[in-house]
């Protein structure tokens, strides 16, 4: 069934209802096969957000969050690049398996919640977009998105937990955006990531991008850790892994790096050490937020499930300090804004806060190596 997206009867929403069912994508080829010549007509990022805004316009306003100024007076000669790290909740899960007990099913709906994701995307533009829990990519947001002007990716896990749910949309996994406009991609790779020499079932992307303004290199990656309580060692390996390929892609940090997640993993852990104290010297984004610059935010993930409440940091922007500046940060929402029944909610489409940095290269890559 289409949804009506309101009484906007715009070229845009007439191409993107056929988006709106949440049925498996192999029950929609004639709709992606149908998308395929429309997705090439680019969009402007405001019609899609008013006709979003139309759709969302019986619930409450979106949360505003604040840059925070991180710059130390360093010089940049270009514009900041700017990315976005969100888990953004698996639509099977958060119907079928997550069991957020305070959420009411109503604001979990996708043909709203699809909308709440898009407005926060849209409301801070950002130039490499890292998402985990995307089970809805070939039916929403490849197509969208490649029609704002982003180039796309997505690899899958091999074992998605959305497939046990009934009336899925394919497996869920990992998604990396980025504007054509700004950047050339020079290398992809998907990465499968291993624990003990076996193979798992959490993935990584990682693409090595030249910056049109500047002619810089660096790589991005996105990555989903192993989830749950008693498999730290599990992480651990995974991010072992994860390091090992990215100091071959970097070429030992020769390319600066910027590593988003879900590590599933408090600063505690030993896969955040890791990450820590590799030789590709790692910083964390979020910190600097911090008066000492030293310590995570309290939270990246608030929810309650039927065995009590959970508040956690999972969620990571990762990004080699001699190279790069972090130039601002999106500041989080606050336990206020987030409301006693926690995430997600009617306000907020994900139990994940997006986190979004604005990064500047360095004009002395080699000070701190």
């Amino acid at each position: 069934a289409v949804c009506s997206m309101g009484n906007g009867t715009s070229r845009l929403y007439s191409v993107l209802a056929k988006t709106l069912s949440s049925g498996a994508v192999s029950q929609h080829q004639d709709c992606l096969e149908q998308l395929d010549s429309a997705r090439l007509d680019p969009l402007d990022p405001k019609d899609l957000l008013e006709e979003c805004q139309i759709v969302l316009q019986k619930r409450p306003p979106r949360f505003q969050r604040n840059f925070v100024n991180l710059k130390k007076n360093t010089a940049s000669n270009h514009r900041p690049i700017r990315v976005m790290q969100w888990n953004i909740l698996a639509q099977a899960l958060g119907e079928g398996k997550d069991n957020f007990v305070q959420c009411p099913m109503e604001a979990l709906k996708w043909e709203e919640r699809k909308c709440l994701i898009l407005e926060e995307i849209l409301a801070y533009k950002p130039d490499i977009l890292c998402l985990q829990e995307v089970d809805h990519y070939f039916d929403t947001f490849e197509p969208l998105l490649s029609r704002l002007g982003y180039q796309c990716t997505f690899f899958p896990k091999p074992w998605s937990p959305c497939l046990d749910v009934e009336r899925n949309n394919g497996p869920d996994g990992c998604a990396l955006f980025f504007l054509k406009e700004r950047f050339e991609l020079i290398n992809s790779a998907n990465i499968r990531l291993t624990a003990m020499k076996l193979k798992t079932n959490q993935v990584a992307i990682a693409q090595t991008l030249k910056c049109h303004e500047t002619g810089r290199l660096f790589c991005i990656a996105v990555t989903h850790l192993k989830a749950r309580t008693g498999w730290e060692r599990f992480r651990s390996a995974q991010g072992c892994d994860l390091l090992q390929n990215l100091k071959n892609i970097t070429q030992g940090a020769k390319i600066p790096l910027i590593v988003c997640g879900d590590f599933n993993a408090e600063p505690s852990e030993e896969v955040y050490r890791e990450f820590s104290n590799s030789s590709l010297n790692l910083n964390s984004a979020y910190k600097l937020l911090s008066p000492d610059g030293q310590s995570e935010p309290p939270y990246t993930t608030w929810k309650i499930r039927p065995s009590g409440e959970c508040r956690h940091t999972l969620d990571y922007i990762w990004y080699s300090q001699h190279a790069l500046n972090v130039n601002s940060a999106l500041g989080l929402l606050t336990e206020e804004q987030i409301g006693p029944n926690r995430l997600p909610s009617f306000n907020y489409p994900s139990d994940h806060l997006s986190l979004v940095c604005d990064f500047s290269f360095s004009q002395d890559p080699d000070r701190l190596l």
